[in-house]
C-alpha cells in the first residue's frame, strides 16, 4: 500500500516529510575511488548503484588520484570516476544516499575496495555528503554531514577556501558542467 503523502517519481516512491516537500529536484551525482588496474571494481559498484537509484547518464573518464594518501587502505594506486545518473530526484535524500554508499563501501570487502561519494548538481552549485564534521560543513541527520564543495559563477566552477585540491584545480570542471548542462535540460522538460 502507498503512503497518503507518497509521490511517484519514475521507479522510486518518496514520501514527502510533514510539509511534503523534500527539497529542489537535483541531478544526484557520486564520485567513485577504486584501484587502478581493477575496472571490474568500478562497473560492480555502479551496478550497485544503479540497483539503488537510477541508471547512469554520464559517466566519466577515470583519472589518477594522487591528491591525498588518505584512502590507502583501499590501494596504493587509486582512480576516480564520476557518476551523474539519469533522474532528478530531490536534493533532501542526499543523507540517505550516503547512508546506501556506506553500505555498499562494506559490502564491496574488508577493508572497502571502493570509496563512493554522492552529493548533487544544480544550476548553481556542487554539493557532497560527509560523515566528517567541519566548521564549513552542516549537519543533516544520520552522521551525515553536507558541503558546498564548488559554486557555479560567471559560467565557470569555482572554489572556496575550504575546497579540495583536486576540485579546487578544476580538474573534474567538464564532467560537472556536463551534469549542470544534463539538469537544466531536465528542468526544462519537466
Amino acid at each position: 500500500m502507498t503512503h497518503p503523502k507518497a509521490v511517484r517519481r519514475g521507479r522510486r516512491t518518496l514520501v514527502t516529510d510533514l510539509l511534503g516537500w523534500e527539497g529542489p529536484l537535483v541531478k544526484q551525482i557520486t564520485g567513485v575511488l577504486y584501484p587502478e588496474g581493477e575496472e571490474e571494481r568500478f562497473a560492480w559498484t555502479l551496478e550497485k548503484l544503479r540497483a539503488l537509484w537510477s541508471g547512469p547518464e554520464i559517466v566519466s573518464e577515470p583519472v589518477p588520484f594522487t591528491t591525498t594518501d588518505y584512502y590507502r587502505d583501499i590501494a596504493p594506486r587509486l582512480l576516480r570516476r564520476f557518476v551523474s545518473f539519469e533522474e532528478l530526484v530531490p536534493a533532501g535524500g542526499l543523507a540517505g544516499w550516503k547512508r546506501q554508499a556506506i553500505d555498499v563501501e562494506a559490502e564491496s570487502r574488508t577493508p572497502r575496495a571502493v570509496n563512493v561519494d554522492p552529493g548533487y548538481v544544480d544550476g548553481a552549485r556542487l554539493v557532497l555528503a560527509s560523515t566528517k564534521d567541519h566548521a564549513h560543513r552542516v549537519y543533516l541527520r544520520d552522521g551525515i554531514y553536507a558541503e558546498v564543495t564548488l559554486r557555479f559563477r560567471f559560467g565557470k566552477w569555482v572554489s572556496f577556501d575550504y575546497t579540495y585540491p583536486d576540485f579546487a584545480d578544476g580538474l573534474y570542471s567538464d564532467f560537472l558542467t556536463k551534469t549542470r548542462t544534463a539538469w537544466l535540460r531536465s528542468c526544462n522538460h519537466q
